[in-house]
């Protein structure tokens, strides 16, 4: 994630909150604070102590890794999706969330500290999820000092993941959802590392993550946008290089250096150019068929966004990975993790259009 901050004296956010109006912050002040006793103190994932309300209804969820935690656990107390869905996610979301309104979001790429909004849909709290660093550790003091919302920080490295589960679902009062989530977490996790115990680092295979309709695009080695894919037991061939973090540019002459063993991309363009575009057809990932488009309704299977999403694609990048030791029914797998994380009955036709690759590849 990374906080939009304006430049000279004042911030975004402190002007939006002199915008919404002292009178307005108060007021939510009043109302999140209401009851007194029904008040409790709990420590969020930065150490921070919280007073939280005894029965959280509505929440505001920064950016879109948040409101998918939210969403899964929760859902009627989602107040907005960042983004509002579009047709081609409904099918995939449950009926009483697809229609939410779009509320911006508070951090990540883009990011609109637009607390007026945030005011006027009077939540009990504000939760982000993902990076617990003291850029934001400032920002949801800030944003709780000046309004008195409690603001939650949810550690979201993927790692993590069950540990969140558990700790929001304790704040939320959904104890007994967060465990049997956080159990599948566990054992997701479990199932790739009993592989990998038995794969010496050497032989596991070199993985691009193609990103953007020329595939041209990537995640350096340790990037969140490739942490599933070396979670799952790829090498990266993307190294990180110069203090490069996060995406770049990979010229073709780096590409074919590399030399992937398999490529995976969530682009469906370059999925399908990628057979017959001069640069790629002649890669060896390419010729063996071992180029993989990734599932992307409602959320993506590899990132977009980094939050809970990732966990079924943990188990099919492992899949692909290590398909003489892993195999998964892809349709089952799918279905039961769609149902489970988002309280959706996938149908055959829902199914086609998120695997559309299993009747074979575009060539």
């Amino acid at each position: 994630m990374r906080v939009q901050r304006a430049k000279g004296s004042g911030s975004r956010l402190e002007a939006a909150v002199g915008r919404a109006g002292a009178w307005l912050a108060a007021a939510l002040l009043g109302l999140s604070l209401a009851g007194g006793a029904g008040a409790r103190s709990v420590e969020d994932s930065a150490g921070r102590r919280v007073e939280v309300p005894d029965r959280v209804e509505r929440v505001f969820a920064a950016g879109p890794p948040a409101a998918v935690l939210l969403y899964v656990l929760k859902p009627e107390a989602l107040l907005g999706w960042p983004r509002a869905l579009r047709p081609e996610e409904r099918p995939f979301i449950a009926p009483a969330a697809r229609d939410l309104p779009e509320t911006g979001r508070l951090t990540g790429r883009g990011g609109e500290a637009n607390l007026e909004v945030v005011l006027k849909l009077k939540p009990d709290l504000v939760v982000d999820f993902g990076s617990v660093r003291d850029t934001y550790v400032s920002l949801a003091d800030r944003v709780q000092e000046q309004t008195g919302i409690p603001y939650i920080l949810i550690d979201g490295r993927f790692e993590n993941t069950a540990a969140a589960l558990r700790l929001f679902g304790k704040i939320l009062g959904v104890e007994e959802r967060a465990e049997k989530l956080a159990a599948y977490a566990e054992a997701a996790f479990a199932e790739v590392d009993a592989v990998l115990a038995e794969v010496p680092e050497a032989e596991r295979p070199k993985v691009y993550l193609g990103r953007g309709t020329d595939g041209l695009e990537s995640g350096v080695e340790g990037s969140i946008n490739t942490e599933s894919i070396e979670r799952a037991g790829g090498r990266n061939v993307i190294a990180t290089a110069g203090g490069q973090r996060g995406l770049v540019r990979v010229s073709p002459e780096q590409l074919l250096t590399s030399d992937p063993d398999i490529v995976v991309t969530w682009d469906e363009t370059f999925y399908r150019n990628a057979w017959n575009d001069p640069l790629w057809r002649g890669m060896e990932a390419v010729q063996n068929n071992e180029v993989f488009l990734s599932p992307s309704l409602p959320f993506g299977w590899i990132d977009r966004p980094p939050s809970l999403n990732r966990l079924i694609g943990l188990r099919w990048l492992a899949g692909i990975f290590y398909q003489d030791r892993l195999q998964h029914d892809l349709p089952a797998m799918t279905r039961e993790f769609y149902s489970l994380f988002y309280q959706v009955d996938l149908s055959d036709e829902d199914l086609a259009a998120l695997l559309p690759w299993l009747s074979g590849n575009p060539q």
